[in-house]
């Protein structure tokens, strides 16, 4: 069985940021003919502890992202860019750590100007810095479009559905061996 962690990079919990990873996860799972089991990582549980050196629930949740065959990154847009708290957890990886992960950088942006930058021009090139390849691209919606849940799951299916031929050669089991 293939995974799929989900990576909340929102300091706040509950958030409209975990809630559009975790319907983007189920609509993959939904389309993948390979089961996935989906792991929620929420960085806001961890707060400060990013921070500390030799922390074992950090090094636990680092580990299992590196050990994933799927990444979804997901973060609001602060200030143009990702949240610290996401980039203080991503700092902690060297920069082969996630080789063969597959990764999405997602990102939640109130402004339409910020959805690209924070997404193809910040996110997406800290995921390569670390290992981690985007085949899928970045996806960027929008604060208010990701509120209407069902209008939010039709874009991710989409976006997905879009997508379904490299999904299939990431889940495949020869990908991971």
């Amino acid at each position: 069985m293939h995974s799929l962690v989900v990576l909340s990079g929102n300091p706040r919990t509950p958030s409209k940021t975990s809630a559009t990873a975790l319907a983007l996860a189920e609509a993959i799972t939904a389309r993948v003919a390979a089961p996935l089991q989906v792991d929620v990582i929420e960085l806001a549980e961890l707060g400060p502890a990013v921070l500390e050196p030799g922390r074992a629930d950090v090094a636990a949740a680092q580990a299992r992202v590196a050990s994933s065959d799927l990444l979804i990154v997901a973060t609001p847009v602060y200030k143009g860019s990702y949240t610290g708290l996401l980039k203080a957890f991503l700092d902690g990886y060297g920069p082969t750590s996630l080789a063969g992960v597959a990764a999405i950088p997602l990102v939640i942006a109130a402004s339409p100007a910020h959805t690209t930058l924070a997404a193809e021009i910040h996110l997406r090139p800290l995921l390569h810095e670390v290992g981690a390849e985007t085949p899928f691209g970045a996806l960027a919606l929008l604060d208010g479009t990701v509120a209407d849940a069902s209008a939010r799951d039709e874009l991710l299916a989409e976006w997905v559905d879009a997508r379904i031929a490299l999904f299939g050669a990431v889940t495949a089991e020869e990908v991971r061996a």
